[in-house]
């Protein structure tokens, strides 16, 4: 199928903002948007069958995506004090071996990978700007294009923030030499995003831009580039990650990072704090209120032994949150939802954390994450959090996961039980088929230019080792 035609969907089961729908049919038009979702259906001829329960597509709000060749080589011991520091000497070495052409391999593995993990958008928050010595490109957009090209041709849905990062640490402390390649002024970061706006709007993926941390920007650098930039996308930032960087900040600042962010900047709907691990309760209470998104990334947390979000306090305050994969040790929705839920649970020693009493666990992580990733990742409006609830309806795009019916596990199961078993019990192969803007990128759990694209990571996996 191709978004060429308009074509109707016929579905069993299917999650609708109104909850779990039997015998539904979906009419999506030729530029890719849902017309009708109705159930009680009969199907048609002509109608495709779809082979197992559908729900929305998730969008992944954190992704380094040269990252993803670099899992497993970080994996040996030092001195027994290694850390998020420790690690960061094995990214800057694939940084230092990464060209345009590998970028572009490895993102277009990495997205295939999401696809098939049930995320149907990435967010990319793209700090790989130059060459190694720091020098521009002939382009100095080549590696944001790359990113791009990637996305186009795994079909994958893109929000693109490219990233502004100048120092090393708190106080606008001079970049070190691994930090080369990241690096902007705010006149040549506004020119980068301002040669993209076009490209993107030419390739359908959405512009925001990040900023990389407080300690990659001064205040001044920040506000800058925030008074600026006439983009009206997304802003995310990492903040709070390590307990090293609230150190930094207090002796800095006075202020923890959180703290200071919302006590200077203008946080609010359009804002994604990626990870906000270490916050006290004023903070998480705050952050919460803002209406800005946790950016939450549970499997790269743990990998990196940064610690467990409050995400139980910070529900409770009425907080949104997404899941990213970040440095992609994990790229599924499942490994990422379920890691979230346990570490509630290994930390305050109780099950079933993020749920009210009596609902579905995976039902209720699953709608709080679609729609947090959704207003993360500057979605139409609609489909952001506090608008409408999470589920397929008309005027969405059909950006659609069909789990696998043929599984006993999810062929046994109905309503919530579908979520349950996906998240907790099964994972990311339960996911068969995906549709995105109304055309199948995945079917059968394969991508048709899989081959292509597995020969090329292999190339780069090999320069890498």
């Amino acid at each position: 199928m191709t978004a060429s035609s308009a074509h109707r969907l016929f579905a069993e089961q299917a999650l609708l903002p109104t909850g779990w729908s039997e015998n539904v049919a979906i009419s999506v038009d030729a530029a890719g948007r849902i017309l009708a979702v109705e159930a009680g259906q009969s199907k048609a001829p002509g109608d495709e069958h779809l082979s197992g329960p559908i729900v929305p597509a998730m969008a992944n709000l954190h992704s380094h995506a040269f990252q993803r060749a670099m899992a497993g080589l970080a994996e040996v011991a030092g001195t027994g004090d290694d850390s998020f520091w420790t690690w960061r000497e094995e990214m800057y070495r694939t940084v230092g071996l990464v060209d345009p052409d590998d970028l572009e391999a490895i993102a277009a593995k990495l997205y295939v990978e999401m696809l098939k993990g049930g995320f149907g958008r990435v967010v990319e928050f793209h700090y790989l700007h130059h060459q190694l010595d720091g020098t521009p490109y002939a382009d100095p957009a080549e590696m944001s294009l790359r990113i791009l090209r990637a996305a186009q041709t795994t079909g994958i849905g893109l929000t693109h923030l490219p990233v502004f990062y100048a120092h090393a640490n708190f106080g606008g402390a001079a970049p070190s030499a691994g930090q080369r390649p990241f690096l902007h002024d705010p006149d040549r970061f506004l020119a980068l995003l301002e040669r993209l706006s076009p490209a993107c709007n030419a390739t359908g993926a959405r512009l925001g831009y990040a900023i990389h941390s407080l300690r990659a920007a001064t205040p001044e650098e920040m506000r800058e580039i925030l008074q600026s930039s006439p983009l009206t996308g997304p802003i995310h930032i990492h903040v709070a990650e390590q307990p090293r960087e609230v150190e930094d900040c207090l002796a800095w600042s006075g202020r923890r990072p959180v703290e200071w962010l919302l006590d200077n900047m203008p946080v609010d709907e359009r804002w994604c704090a990626i990870h906000a691990t270490h916050m006290t309760p004023d903070e998480t209470r705050r952050l919460a209120h803002s209406g800005a998104v946790a950016g939450l990334c549970p499997a790269t947390e743990a990998n990196l032994g940064d610690g467990i979000f409050p995400a139980v306090d910070f529900v409770a305050a009425g907080g949104r949150f997404g899941v990213g994969t970040d440095s992609h040790v994990a790229t599924s929705v499942a490994e990422e939802l379920r890691l979230l839920e346990y570490g509630q649970r290994l930390r305050d020693r109780r099950r079933n954390r993020l749920a009210a009493p009596g609902a579905s666990v995976g039902r209720s992580i699953f709608d709080a994450a679609l729609a947090g990733g959704a207003q993360a990742a500057g979605q139409a409006a609609g489909q952001a959090a506090g608008m409408e609830e999470p589920g397929i309806r008309a005027g969405a795009m059909a950006d659609l996961v069909v789990l696998d019916g043929s599984n006993p596990y999810i062929a046994a199961a109905s309503g919530n039980q579908i979520l349950d078993r996906w998240l907790f019990a099964l994972g990311g192969d339960t996911v068969r088929d995906v549709m995105i803007a109304g055309e199948w990128k995945i079917r059968n759990g394969r991508h048709d230019r899989e081959e292509d694209i597995d020969r090329a990571f292999a190339r780069v996996l090999n320069k890498l080792k």
